[in-house]
C-alpha cells in the first residue's frame, strides 16, 4: 500500500451569468488629488492584510497594486485599486469569506470578478482566476504609464476632462475611459513586443 496525497484541484464551478452590484449604483463625486506618498503605503498595508487573511484558508494568491495611484507622478481619485490573483474565483469559500472576515465588503460580482473594499471606500480589490487576461492587462497598463511620460499626461488629461461632467456611479465613470486605455494598452503591447 502506498501512502498517496490528493493533489489540491480547483473546485471549477459554474460563474456567475450577468453583473450583480451589491447595493446598487452610487452616485459618487469623483474628484483627482495630486499623487499621494501615503498611496503605496496604504497598499502595502492591505497587502499584508490580504495576504494574512487567505493565509487562513491556505490560499495563496499574486497580489499586486494597480490603478493610477500605483503609477508615481499620475494625479488619481484617492482610492487604492489591488488586484489578487487565486486558483479559483468561483470558489469563494476559499478567498472571499477570509476577505469579509478581515474587514472587507463585497460590492461586485461577475463573471470572472469579483470586487470587494473597505467600509470607507478607499481600497478596492479585484479579485480574478490566476493567469486572467484582466490581471496581465493591469499590470500592463500600470508598468507602461510608470515608464511613458506622454501616456501617462495623456490619461491624467482625459481623467481630468471627464470629470467635469456628474457621474451617477463610478462604473460609469470607469467605462467612460475604456476607449484612451485601450489605445495606451496598444501602445503598451508594441513597445513591449519592439
Amino acid at each position: 500500500m502506498t501512502d498517496e496525497t490528493p493533489l489540491r484541484r480547483p473546485r471549477r464551478r459554474p460563474d456567475v451569468t450577468q453583473l450583480d452590484l451589491v447595493g446598487g449604483p452610487e452616485a459618487v463625486a469623483v474628484t483627482l488629488h495630486e499623487p499621494d506618498p501615503r498611496w503605496p503605503e496604504l497598499y502595502r498595508e492591505h497587502e499584508r492584510r490580504i495576504v494574512a487573511a487567505l493565509a487562513t484558508t491556505g490560499t495563496r494568491a499574486q497580489v499586486e497594486h494597480i490603478g493610477s495611484t500605483s503609477v508615481p507622478g499620475l494625479a488619481a481619485k484617492p482610492i487604492v485599486d489591488v488586484v489578487v490573483a487565486v486558483e479559483d474565483v468561483t470558489a469563494e469559500e476559499d478567498w472571499l469569506e477570509p476577505l469579509l472576515a478581515a474587514g472587507y465588503l463585497l460590492r461586485v460580482r461577475e463573471p470572472g470578478h469579483r470586487l470587494v473594499r473597505t467600509p470607507e471606500r478607499d481600497v478596492h480589490v479585484h479579485v480574478y482566476d490566476r493567469g486572467a487576461p484582466a490581471v496581465a492587462d493591469y499590470l500592463l497598463l500600470r508598468d507602461h504609464l510608470r515608464r511613458d511620460d506622454a501616456d501617462r499626461a495623456l490619461y491624467e488629461r482625459t481623467k481630468r476632462a471627464l470629470l467635469e461632467r456628474r457621474w451617477d456611479d463610478m462604473n460609469d465613470y470607469a467605462d467612460a475611459k475604456t476607449d484612451v486605455i485601450s489605445a495606451i494598452k496598444g501602445r503598451a503591447r508594441e513597445a513591449r513586443e519592439g
